[in-house]
């Protein structure tokens, strides 16, 4: 009963994970790379959309982004996106293709990216100790409705505090390798 209740926080624990991976590949480091756009929401007929499933997205040079969408109609909806997102840029289009130039970081907007790099780790290990929360409450009922024994109630706790810093110490290390990514000149 344990065993299952553990494995079931180390999958919510991995998607924490998974997530934190997802958000983090979106946050610019001055090089240019479809997936800082690809799962950009655009609001495509009043149905929010990721931009990878409305347009082909390329990367012709190093510090270029160009988005050919499968439908010119949306170029205006892609732009309104691009704009309101948190990467500080501006398309460009020529009414066929949009072109997102990607300037050197500077000094002021790396350290505002390793803000927001802080507050998505953040974000991972407020999750991680929510899953840990309500199996900790699992354990608790089971014991309280005597499926399990106190001494099977600690030592189910105690791998669960393991299982719990492993993520949250996999959580800081790709935070700080993030932070050094984007600091890096």
């Amino acid at each position: 009963m344990i065993k299952e209740l553990m494995n079931d926080t180390k999958d919510r624990m991995k998607s924490s994970i998974n997530s934190l991976e997802n958000g983090l590949a979106t946050v610019r480091t001055g090089r240019a790379s479809p997936v800082l756009v690809e799962q950009l929401m655009v609001n495509y007929y009043d149905q929010l959309t990721p931009l990878n499933q409305l347009a082909t997205i390329g990367v012709p040079e190093p510090r270029m982004i160009t988005i050919k969408p499968f439908d010119n109609n949306t170029i205006g909806e892609i732009e309104k996106s691009i704009m309101a997102s948190e990467l500080g840029l501006t398309p460009t289009n020529d009414g066929k293709i949009i072109r997102l130039s990607i300037p050197p970081l500077t000094e002021d907007r790396r350290k505002d990216l390793t803000k927001v790099v802080s507050q998505r780790v953040e974000e991972a290990r407020v999750s991680v100790r929510n899953a840990r929360r309500d199996a900790q409450n699992d354990m608790r009922e089971f014991q309280r409705e005597n499926l399990i024994s106190e001494d099977e109630l600690e030592h189910g706790q105690k791998l669960l505090q393991e299982l719990t810093d492993q993520f949250v110490n996999d959580i800081n290390e790709l935070g700080e390798d993030k932070k050094e990514e984007v600091m890096h000149v």
